[in-house]
């Protein structure tokens, strides 16, 4: 009678503190250079550590530029001071400490949360923990994948353990066959819509139903990324055929009777016939269009062809919560933003940064050309993604219609980076968040998958896909 968190939990268990939190074994530490220096600086501080090096994997990525031009003798350079530092930071702790570290330009370099599954570092089972709220990425191989304080991080070196509470648990079901022009990205934005940002908080979410056991490896990283987006730290998906596919062969994925015994093992990794969850939740593919966003939340959401919501039967509190974010995106409500123009595009991030995301991209753009009022940032999300793209041919597509095609980094899911969208401008973007000043200061952002993302490419306004796909 257990689901498939329980089993991940409760074989990790160390030991539960009476009245406290449960002491958690982590399996894999993954580090970058933004939350990790303050970590590295404690162990100094008490004079321990790191406890098991091996089990950690630690990897630029949010200062790293993705302009080409910033590219001298095959060494990439940081302009801003503050990035610099924190990269050279990280690479030094990792010497002294004796962590792996794929360093910034190298060829296994790339955002963690796309390097982690795309090399077979994470794997069914496993408990992985960041300090990257976006950690929840790993959770659709079959992991409890969570983001973690720069306090736990310093924990988890020190002791390969973390002190967690237990989380509830909810299965959201999706059930059905998704329409031409929808993806895993539009699933992830129609359920936050439906249950709202905090409508997972202190829940582990497991996805499950046809619509999910369908979905490709891609897919699935997509929709347990932006678990957190609505609360859940933790977004699983239990491990299938096409789970083990993706993995075998992988870099740092077991080998030969490894395999077959980790396999036979991942393969008991699914909730129970009977298995009981605190929450359960069903929805509907045939319910889920091409989506955007339309204020600050991620949850802020309406199909590319719908309108923004009017005031009509909201409370005070949320017509002025909704008259804030309206006024912040200059949006109004009861609006139709399909033709909207847009003047950046944002195809990335650990959201849709993958092989499949440009894959995407270009069968929409190929043939046409990139509307010419538009800056348009394609930013693979490793460099093993980057390479594939080139022998696929991929960037030859994506040349001709008018795209250029730049390095692997964060870029501008966040601005922490050069890849800033000025203030008033209006970015649709295949990243996890449209927070205020998110992408720059006084920057707005449209959140949507990379087909929408490249219709509004090539027509230079809001699109709907659908009728060019058609």
């Amino acid at each position: 009678m257990k689901t498939l968190f329980d089993k991940i939990w409760d074989a990790h268990v160390v030991q539960d503190i009476p009245d406290g939190p449960t002491q958690l074994y982590i399996d894999r530490l993954y580090c970058h250079e933004v939350t990790s220096p303050q970590a590295f600086d404690t162990l100094r501080d008490k004079g321990i550590g790191v406890l098991r090096p091996q089990q950690v994997v630690a990897m630029p990525d949010h200062n790293t530029p993705s302009d080409p031009s910033e590219m001298r003798d095959e060494r990439l350079e940081i302009k801003d001071e503050r990035g610099r530092t924190q990269v050279e930071t990280l690479k030094r702790n990792c010497e002294a400490f004796g962590i792996r570290h794929f360093a910034m330009g190298s060829k296994d370099n790339g955002i963690i949360h796309v390097v982690g599954p795309e090399k077979g570092l994470s794997l069914p089972g496993m408990t992985i923990v960041c300090g990257d709220s976006h950690t929840s990425t790993h959770g659709a191989v079959g992991a409890l994948a969570m983001g973690i304080g720069t306090s736990e991080v310093a924990q988890v070196l020190a002791s390969q353990c973390i002190l967690q509470q237990k989380p509830k648990t909810m299965r959201i079901n999706v059930e059905g066959q998704l329409a031409q022009g929808v993806t895993a990205k539009d699933v992830a934005l129609y359920i936050m819509a439906q249950m709202g940002t905090g409508g997972a908080t202190g829940y582990a979410v497991e996805y499950a139903g046809s619509t999910i056991r369908t979905m490709s490896m891609e897919g699935r990283l997509t929709l347990s990324n932006l678990s957190i987006e609505m609360g859940s730290r933790a977004g699983l998906i239990a491990p299938d055929e096409t789970t083990f596919a993706y993995l075998q062969g992988r870099e740092y994925a077991p080998k030969g009777n490894s395999w077959d015994e980790h396999l036979a093992y991942w393969k008991t990794l699914h909730s129970d016939p009977d298995a009981v969850f605190d929450k359960e939740i069903t929805f509907h593919a045939e319910d889920i269009a091409p989506r955007i966003t339309y204020g600050t939340n991620p949850g802020a959401g309406i199909p590319v062809d719908g309108t923004i919501p009017t005031m009509d039967n909201l409370s005070e509190a949320a017509r002025q919560q909704l008259q804030v974010q309206l006024d912040y995106m200059q949006f109004q409500a009861g609006q139709q933003l399909l033709g909207m123009t847009v003047d950046y595009v944002f195809l990335g991030a650990c959201t849709n940064g993958r092989i499949e995301d440009f894959r995407a991209f270009a069968s929409v753009v190929k043939g046409k050309k990139k509307a010419d009022s538009v800056v348009a940032w394609l930013v693979p999300g490793s460099w093993a993604v980057r390479q594939q793209i080139i022998d696929e041919g991929i960037d030859q597509v994506l040349e001709a219609a008018g795209f250029e095609l730049r390095l692997p980094s964060c870029s501008a899911c966040l601005a922490m980076n050069a890849d800033k969208v000025p203030a008033g401008k209006l970015c649709i973007s295949t990243s996890n968040r449209n927070f205020v000043g998110r992408q720059g200061p006084g920057s707005r952002t449209i959140l949507a998958s990379p087909l929408t993302v490249a219709a509004a490419a090539v027509t230079g306004v809001i699109a709907d896909v659908r009728t060019l796909l058609q």
